[in-house]
C-alpha cells in the first residue's frame, strides 16, 4: 500500500468519519465530550476498513455504528437514531458521488497537460467535496434537526423513503460498475457513463432535501396545530371560570339577599328559647356557605375554580378525590398556564377512572409544593393499562407548557396507576412573557 492510498483511505476517511459524527450530534440536537468524535472517527475507519466486504455492507455498518453512538453516546432511545445515520451517510456518500462524477468528466480535458500534475490537481479538487459535504449537512441540520415533541409522530414516514433512496442508489451504483472496471493507459474508467452517474447521483441528494423540506413542512403544521390546541384550551378555561364565576356570584348574591331574613329568623328562635331548631337552622345556612366556598384551597382563585369543577365531577361519579395543592400568589406564572396543565391532567385522569371496572377501586390525587423558585406538581390517578400507552394532544400540550417555562415532564405508568410529575421554574419579576404560546 502506498502512502497516497494510506492517506486517502486512512486520513481523509478518519476526517470523514469526524465530520459525519459531528453533524450527526447536530441533528441530534446533542452536545458531547470533544473527545467522543475522535474515538469515532478511529474506531469507524478502523472497523470499516477491516471489512472484506462489497460497498453496501461497508455503508450499513457506517449506518449501526452511527446509529448506536446515538443510542449510547447521546441518549436517544427511539428508532431517530436510525434514520439520521441514514441521512448523515447518504449525504456524505451523495456529495462524494458527484464530485467523483464531475471530475471522471472533466479529466480528459486536461489530456494536454502533464499527467503528474493534471493527477495532483484533480485529487486536490475531490478533496473539496469534504467542505461541500459540510455545507449540505449545515443545510441538514437546519431542516432536520432532532424535535421529541414531534419526532415520534413522523420517524417512521421519513424513514421508509430515505432508506429506499439509499437502497436504490447504492444498487444502481453497483450495477452500472459492476464488479469490473475496465481502465485506459491513465487509470480512468471508461466502461461507465459518468454523466448517467452524475444525473443519479444529483437526483438522490435532490430527493433526499425534498424528503428534509417535507419534514419541515409537517413539523410546522404540528406545531402550529399544537398553538391552536393551546389557544383553544385557554378559550375554554376562560369561558369555564366565567362560567362558574357567574354561577357564584348568583349563589353569592341570592344568599347575602336573603342573610337578614335568616337573622331574624334566628333571633326569633333564640327569642323563643327554641334551641334545636335554632342550631339545626344554622347546620342548614353551613351547608348554604359551604357550597359558597373552594373545598380545595391553593391560594390561587382561578385554580380553585378549575380544581373544584374538575374533582367535583369526579367525586359525583363515585371516584375518590383529594387535594394538596399549594401555589404562590400572585404569581409570574400565568393562570391559563397552570389550567392548561391541571384541566389536561385532570380531565385525562377523569377519563382513565372511568375506562375501569365498576368494581374498581378508582381515585384521583393532586398534590404539589413550593420549592424555592420551583414548583412541583403531582396528579396521580387509578387506571387499568390496555396496551401501550401514547402520548395524546392533552399531554403535548403540559409539556409545552413546562418547556415554556424551562421546566420538566416525568410520567410513570404502571398496571393499576399513572401518574404525572410536572416541574415549573418561576421566572423572575424581570422576565416577561407574551400571551402567545412560544
Amino acid at each position: 500500500m502506498d502512502h497516497l492510498d494510506f492517506f486517502n483511505r486512512y486520513i481523509m476517511g478518519s476526517v470523514q468519519m469526524l465530520i459525519s459524527f459531528y453533524f450527526y450530534t447536530k441533528l441530534l440536537n446533542k452536545k458531547i465530550n470533544p473527545t467522543y468524535y475522535f474515538l469515532f472517527a478511529l474506531l469507524g475507519i478502523t472497523i470499516i476498513e477491516s471489512v472484506k466486504a462489497g460497498n453496501i455492507t461497508k455503508f450499513i455498518i457506517y449506518i449501526l455504528l452511527l446509529a448506536i453512538s446515538g443510542f449510547l453516546v447521546c441518549k436517544i432511545r427511539n428508532v431517530s437514531v436510525i434514520l439520521y445515520a441514514v441521512i448523515i451517510v447518504e449525504i456524505m456518500q451523495f456529495t462524494f458521488g458527484i464530485f467523483n462524477s464531475v471530475l471522471c468528466i472533466l479529466y480528459p480535458s486536461g489530456g494536454v497537460f502533464h499527467q503528474e500534475i493534471i493527477g495532483i490537481l484533480f485529487m486536490g479538487l475531490g478533496y473539496l467535496s469534504l467542505p461541500a459535504a459540510v455545507i449540505c449537512c449545515c443545510t441538514a441540520v437546519k431542516f432536520f434537526s432532532y424535535d421529541k415533541m414531534t419526532q415520534h409522530k413522523y420517524t417512521l414516514i421519513i424513514l421508509a423513503p430515505t432508506l429506499m433512496i439509499f437502497l436504490i442508489g447504492e444498487y444502481i451504483n453497483s450495477v452500472i460498475y459492476g464488479n469490473t472496471i475496465v481502465t485506459d493507459g491513465n487509470r480512468m474508467i471508461i466502461n461507465t457513463n459518468h454523466y448517467q452517474m452524475l444525473m443519479i447521483q444529483t437526483l438522490g441528494m435532490a430527493s433526499l432535501f425534498c424528503i428534509m423540506f417535507y419534514h419541515k413542512k409537517l413539523s410546522e403544521n404540528f406545531y402550529l396545530n399544537t398553538k391552536l390546541s393551546l389557544f383553544e384550551q385557554e378559550e375554554h378555561s376562560l369561558n369555564q371560570y366565567v362560567t362558574e364565576a357567574k354561577t357564584r356570584y348568583e349563589k353569592t348574591r341570592s344568599f347575602r339577599h336573603d342573610i337578614k331574613n335568616h337573622m331574624t329568623v334566628l333571633k326569633k328562635l333564640l327569642q323563643e328559647e327554641k334551641t334545636e331548631q335554632a342550631i339545626n337552622y344554622i347546620r342548614d345556612m353551613d351547608e348554604i356557605t359551604e357550597e359558597l366556598s373552594f373545598p380545595c384551597n391553593t391560594n390561587n382563585p382561578a385554580v380553585d375554580i378549575l380544581i373544584e369543577n374538575k374533582l367535583g365531577t369526579a367525586k359525583n361519579m363515585g371516584i375518590d378525590v383529594s387535594c394538596s395543592l399549594s401555589l404562590p400568589y400572585p404569581c409570574m406564572i400565568r393562570d391559563i398556564d397552570f389550567a392548561i396543565i391541571l384541566s389536561n391532567a385532570l380531565d385525562n385522569a377523569v377519563y382513565a377512572c372511568k375506562s375501569m371496572d365498576s368494581h374498581a377501586e378508582k381515585y384521583i390525587r393532586v398534590a404539589g409544593k413550593i420549592q424555592g423558585d420551583f414548583i412541583f406538581l403531582e396528579i396521580e390517578n387509578s387506571c387499568q393499562k390496555r396496551g401501550q400507552f401514547r402520548k395524546g394532544t392533552g399531554l403535548l400540550n403540559i409539556q409545552t407548557v413546562a418547556e415554556k417555562y424551562h421546566g420538566a415532564v416525568n410520567i410513570k405508568s404502571q398496571s393499576n396507576s399513572f401518574l404525572l410529575s410536572v416541574l415549573l421554574i418561576i421566572p423572575p419579576h424581570s422576565e416577561s412573557f407574551s400571551p402567545q404560546i412560544c
